[in-house]
């Protein structure tokens, strides 16, 4: 299950980031999630002042 709170989510993405999926393409298909979902999560953690940065592979 994903986390709804922005904090929790912010580190359940990284965390999976770093340890399972070399990006955000591979991290939606790994955990079945829709390019609708995955556009939510990224927006959510753009709220709270984090963006993906590509070359570190993690939201920051």
């Amino acid at each position: 299950m994903i986390p709804n709170d922005p904090i929790m989510l912010l580190s359940f993405i990284n965390m999976k980031l770093r340890d399972e999926y070399g990006n955000l393409d591979a991290l939606a298909e790994g955990l079945d999630i829709s390019t609708s979902e995955l556009e939510t999560i990224v927006q959510k953690l753009k709220d709270v002042g984090y963006t993906y940065n590509a070359e570190l592979n993690k939201f920051a």
